[in-house]
């Protein structure tokens, strides 16, 4: 089956202190249809982590935590909602922490 969507969760030095494997391992554990998870390295945003990036639609979350990852699934990824609360400031600056 083609995959719409890719998930890459940061497993970068920073990230993985911030937890991306809980991250990665919850993505993990909340499959959808067409969508692919996958461990990536570094994207440039290491005071932000657990980074989480979604493609083609170039939505990037910041500070992610495992507890976010259910609401990211239901609202993002199968409602097409992004999480606005999540959102990393300086791809998205209409939004704030």
């Amino acid at each position: 089956m083609p995959c719409d969507r890719q998930v890459l969760v940061c497993q970068y030095t920073n990230c993985v202190a911030n937890d991306s494997q809980a991250v990665l391992a919850a993505f993990q554990a909340n499959p959808v249809a067409g969508v692919e998870i996958a461990a990536s390295g570094c994207q440039g945003q290491c005071n932000m982590g657990t980074t989480v990036r979604i493609l083609p639609d170039e939505t990037w979350y910041a500070r992610v935590k495992p507890e976010d990852v259910p609401e990211i699934v239901e609202q993002h990824l199968k409602l097409n909602q992004p999480v606005d609360r999540l959102l990393h400031p300086r791809f998205h600056p209409r939004f704030s922490f």
